[in-house]
C-alpha cells in the first residue's frame, strides 16, 4: 500500500525555482572551482560576500545594485576585481570575471529532469533567480518554464516581497497554491512570508520529498 498520510491531490498548482544552485550543480561546487583555478584567497571572497548578501547587508550594497540592474556587470567585476587578493600575488582580472566565476554553473540533471516531467504533468513551472549578468541557457529555460523572472529584468530582487507577488501575478496563481526552492534560506523565508510554500533546496531528491508532501510527484 502507497503512503495514506500523503495528499493525493496536488496541493499547489505552480513550482517556483531558483537558477544558481537549485537548477544548477551546488554554488559551493562551482564557486570553489573558480576560487581554486585563479588561487582566490577564500576568506576574503567569503568575508566580501557576508558584507555584501547576508542579512545585514547594507541597503545598495554591489551585490543588490548588480541583481536589480542598477550596475552592469563590467561595474560590479570591477567592484569585486578590486576587493580580492589572491595567495600568490597575481592580480585579479576583471574582464569577464563573472563568466569565469560562474563558469561551472552547470545544469543538474536530475533537477532538470524533475522540472521536465513536472511541466509535462501540466503543473505551472516558473523561473525566479537573482541575475548576475544574463548568462542563462536560453534554450533550456524555453523547454523548462512557463514563466521566467529574472531580477535584473524587472528591478526587483529576492528576498524583496514585491518580487515574489510580481512572479505570482505572471503565473496567475494564489501565493498558497504555489511551492518555491531556493538554496537560500533568507529568499526562503521571504516567500514563506507572502504565503508561499517553501523550502530550502540541497538535492534533487530532498526536493523531489518536499513536493511529494504536496501531492506532486515528477
Amino acid at each position: 500500500m502507497g503512503d495514506t498520510t500523503l495528499p493525493q491531490q496536488p496541493l499547489v498548482d505552480a513550482l517556483v525555482f531558483d537558477w544558481g544552485g537549485v537548477m544548477t550543480v551546488s554554488v559551493p561546487e562551482f564557486v570553489g572551482e573558480w576560487l581554486h583555478a585563479e588561487a582566490v584567497d577564500r576568506a576574503v571572497y567569503q568575508r566580501i560576500m557576508r558584507e555584501w548578501m547576508s542579512r545585514d547587508a547594507l541597503p545598495g550594497n554591489p551585490v543588490a545594485r548588480l541583481e536589480t540592474g542598477e550596475l552592469t556587470v563590467p561595474e560590479f567585476e570591477r567592484l569585486l576585481a578590486a576587493e580580492l587578493i589572491t595567495t600568490n600575488g597575481a592580480k585579479i582580472d576583471e574582464n569577464g570575471l563573472l563568466k569565469r566565476m560562474f563558469g561551472g554553473a552547470t545544469p543538474d540533471p536530475a533537477m532538470v529532469e524533475l522540472v521536465r516531467k513536472a511541466r509535462a504533468a501540466g503543473l505551472h513551472t516558473a523561473l525566479l533567480s537573482n541575475s548576475w549578468g544574463e548568462g542563462y541557457p536560453k534554450e533550456l529555460l524555453i523547454e523548462l518554464f512557463d514563466t521566467v523572472v529574472i531580477s535584473g529584468r524587472i528591478g526587483l530582487r529576492k528576498p524583496d516581497e514585491r518580487i515574489y507577488r510580481h512572479t505570482l501575478d505572471q503565473i496567475g496563481v494564489e501565493a498558497s497554491r504555489a511551492v518555491f526552492f531556493d538554496d537560500a534560506p533568507l529568499n526562503v523565508d521571504a516567500a514563506r512570508a507572502v504565503g508561499m510554500h517553501a523550502f530550502r533546496h540541497t538535492t534533487a531528491d530532498d526536493t523531489r520529498a518536499h513536493l511529494a508532501t504536496l501531492g506532486v510527484n515528477p
